[in-house]
């Protein structure tokens, strides 16, 4: 996955009205940014795993697991990436995200 270089990586004050109007309504947008949100820390999750999986052997030792210094950069890679929800909202914001509304019978 690929990630923006104009992702902050702390939270700031965001402007409800710049929020609210691709929708209408602040609640539905907030709901779109977090089913995004779930989206991004899934394929997040899944391009870590693959990583770490060319580390793991069926029988680690002791000293094994405090010598691969290749897995904890990589661990410390993806710790210091923007957190998915801010992802999504920079996303939302700049109107990059696809969504409809569902009709109710």
């Amino acid at each position: 996955m690929e990630i923006k270089k104009n992702v902050p990586n702390n939270t700031i004050t965001r402007n409800l009205s710049k929020v609210d109007s691709p929708t209408g309504n602040i609640y539905e947008s907030v709901m779109v940014i977090a089913k995004r949100a779930n989206q991004i820390s899934t394929e997040m999750k899944q391009e870590l795993n693959r990583k770490l999986a060319e580390f793991s052997t069926s029988n680690d030792t002791l000293e094994e697991t405090f010598e691969n210094c290749e897995q904890i950069e990589i661990s410390k890679y993806y710790e210091r990436q923007p957190k998915p929800v801010l992802i999504a909202t920079e996303e939302f914001l700049e109107g990059e995200l696809f969504f409809r509304e569902t009709e109710e019978n």
